[in-house]
């Protein structure tokens, strides 16, 4: 049995996760943790999610809420997952990270830090985003320059952070199939008199509506066609899956920075 802690419980992905955690054979939840101030703190996590007392008291300070844990699970905010990351690093823990946002200079520390303990970090624990990651980077070396990329990704109105980590993760996928630096092609929005679009541009756009859980589309255009691969979430259940999955893999792996890629067996030399 693999106790887990969950960081942002009374979030939306912290309240799906910690769920599938309860209904698990292979798992149970030994620790819960949310920002300070938050009205759940000090609190029983069973009685936050409706599942009745579970003896785990929800707290703010990460050696708190994680001591008796194995692997942690966080898709917070990048200031809580930095914290979370430093005492996991000290204490061993293994985590999960879900969350987006994070500037190349949190993920450079987070992978300093993955030296000394497992650390599965992805911007999508879907299934199916991480094969359309993989289709994406294959289509791309097929189709050649020629063709126009275009990436567009719609959320719910709450999401805070633009474009989404997912779509980021395709842009760099496609750049770096292209062999480019995303930062040199990149185009995140256009407006006003914009002119003739720039060969080998990668146009990554975001919209925000309603309740929409994740949808992205990426399409390859050129002279009398186009591509479109799209990817819907219906719920959260599914990257919740996939943290689960990856909890489960990251248990028994040596300290190290891990991809789901990793996790699904679709590393680069699977290709």
């Amino acid at each position: 049995m693999i106790d887990i802690g969950v960081a942002g419980i009374g979030g939306r992905m912290g309240r799906a996760i910690a769920s599938l955690v309860l209904d698990s054979r292979q798992m149970r939840l030994s620790g819960a943790s949310e920002s300070p101030g938050h009205s759940f703190i000090g609190r029983d996590a069973g009685e936050c999610l409706g599942e009745g007392h579970l003896g785990i008291a929800i707290c703010s300070d990460p050696a708190e809420a994680f001591a008796g844990c194995k692997v942690i699970c966080d898709f917070t905010m990048p200031a809580s997952t930095m914290r979370n990351m430093e005492y996991a690093s000290d204490a061993h823990k293994a985590m999960v990270i879900g969350t987006t946002g994070l500037s190349d200079e949190q993920k450079g520390i987070i992978g300093k830090q993955a030296m000394t303990t497992p650390v599965v970090m992805a911007p999508n624990m879907s299934i199916g985003v991480n094969v359309m990651l993989k289709t994406a980077a294959m289509l791309t070396r097929m189709l050649g320059e020629d063709y126009d990329v275009e990436i567009v990704e719609t959320h719910h109105r709450h999401k805070k952070d633009a474009p989404s980590g997912t779509a980021g993760a395709l842009a760099e996928a496609i750049a770096e199939a292209r062999g480019v630096k995303l930062d040199d092609y990149a185009c995140y929005e256009r407006h006003g008199i914009i002119g003739e679009r720039p060969h080998g541009q990668i146009g990554v756009q975001s919209l925000r509506a309603g309740d929409v859980v994740g949808d992205h589309t990426i399409m390859f255009a050129d002279k009398g066609e186009r591509i479109e691969l799209t990817h819907r979430a219906h719920s959260r259940e599914n990257f919740a899956g996939g943290a689960i999955k990856a909890a489960l893999w990251l248990a028994e792996r040596q300290p190290g920075l891990y991809s789901m890629m990793d996790v699904l067996g679709l590393t680069d030399e699977d290709r």
